[in-house]
C-alpha cells in the first residue's frame, strides 16, 4: 500500500496544479480581459502572462481590441416622398475602453446594430427616393456621427458605416427605368437638335466667308484689270508720243519734207483704193486738189518747226 505521506503529496500537487490553472492567465495580442475581485471591477489585463489571486480574482469579460465588422440586416425605410425601400449595410467599430464596454451596456454589439437601424431609417426619411442613391456618402457620414455620440459612453468607437444595397419595390423600379429612358431620349433629341443647329450655323458661316472671299477676289480682279488698262493706255500714249517725236525729228532734217509729202500721197492713194474695194459707189471729194493743199499744209508745219529750232 502507498504511504500516507505520498498520497498527501499527490493531493497537494494536484491542488496546486488546479490553482495555477485557475490563476495563470495568458492574454492574446489585441485582446483585453476585465478582472473582478470579489465581484467588483479590479482592472484589465493586456496582452501577456498574468497571475490572479486564487478564489478571489476572476476573468469577468473578454474583449477583442481589433476592428470589427457588424452586418446590419436589411430593413424597410420610408423616404421623404413616401416610398418604401429595403436598405442594408455594414458597420465597422472598435472597443477602446474594455471596462466601459463591460459595464456601460449589457450587449454593445446588439445595441449598436439596433441603433444603426433606427438612425438609418431617420436619415432615409429626410430625403427623396431619387436622392438616396446619390446621397450615400452623406447618409453614411450622418449615421457614423450619430452612432459615435451614442457609443462614446460605452467605450466603443464607430469608425465607418457603409450602405450595401438600396432595393426599391418592383413597380418603383419600373417607373424609374421608364423615367430614365425618357430622360435619355430627351437628351438624345436635344443633342440631335443642337447638332443640326451647329451644322446650319457652320454652313451659314461658311457661305458668308465664301461670299466675302468671292467679293474680295472680284474687287482685287477689278483693281488689277483697271491697273492693267491704265498701264496699257499709258504705254500706248508713251509709244505714240515717242513715234510723233521721231516723225517730227525726221521731218525737220534735210529731205524730210519731200519724204513726208511722198508718204502722205501714198496713204491718200491707198485709202482711195480701199474705198473702191468696199463698194461699187463712193463719194469723191469735190476738190481733188485737196491732196496738194494737205501736202502744202504739212510742208508749212515742218518748215515752221525747223525755223523754230
Amino acid at each position: 500500500m502507498f504511504d500516507s505521506s505520498f498520497i498527501v503529496a499527490i493531493v497537494i500537487a494536484f491542488v496546486v496544479i488546479i490553482i495555477l490553472a485557475k490563476t495563470a492567465v495568458i492574454v492574446p495580442q489585441q485582446n483585453a480581459f476585465v478582472v473582478e475581485r470579489l465581484g467588483k471591477f479590479s482592472g484589465k489585463l493586456d496582452a501577456g502572462f498574468h497571475i490572479l489571486l486564487p478564489f478571489i480574482d476572476k476573468i469577468a469579460y473578454k474583449h477583442t481590441l481589433k476592428e470589427q465588422a457588424i452586418d446590419i440586416p436589411e430593413q424597410i425605410c420610408i423616404t421623404n416622398d413616401n416610398v418604401q425601400v429595403g436598405v442594408d449595410g455594414v458597420l465597422y467599430m472598435q472597443v477602446l475602453d474594455p471596462a466601459r464596454a463591460s459595464y456601460g451596456i449589457g450587449n454593445y454589439m446588439f445595441a449598436i446594430s439596433q441603433l444603426a437601424q433606427t438612425t438609418l431609417r431617420s436619415e432615409i426619411g429626410k430625403i427623396a427616393l431619387d436622392r438616396t442613391f446619390e446621397e450615400r456618402g452623406s447618409i453614411n457620414a450622418n449615421v457614423v456621427a450619430e452612432l459615435d455620440k451614442a457609443t462614446e459612453p460605452w467605450g466603443v468607437k464607430v469608425l465607418r458605416y457603409e450602405i450595401k444595397n438600396i432595393n426599391p419595390p418592383h413597380d418603383v423600379l419600373n417607373a424609374m427605368e421608364k423615367q430614365m429612358r425618357a430622360e435619355r431620349e430627351k437628351r438624345a433629341v436635344i443633342l440631335t437638335s443642337e447638332g443640326e443647329r451647329d451644322a446650319k450655323i457652320n454652313e451659314a458661316e461658311g457661305e458668308k466667308q465664301r461670299v466675302i472671299k468671292q467679293s474680295e477676289a472680284a474687287r482685287t480682279q477689278q483693281i488689277n484689270e483697271a491697273a492693267g488698262e491704265a498701264e496699257a493706255i499709258l504705254a500706248v500714249a508713251t509709244a505714240t508720243a515717242h513715234g510723233l517725236e521721231k516723225v517730227a525729228s525726221a521731218v525737220i532734217v534735210d529731205g524730210g519734207t519731200e519724204a513726208m509729202q511722198l508718204r502722205i500721197a501714198e496713204q491718200y492713194i491707198e485709202e482711195f483704193g480701199n474705198l473702191a474695194k468696199k463698194g461699187n459707189t463712193f463719194v469723191i471729194p469735190a476738190n481733188i486738189a485737196d491732196l496738194t493743199s494737205m501736202m502744202a499744209l504739212a510742208t508749212d508745219i515742218a518748215r515752221k518747226g525747223k525755223s523754230a529750232e
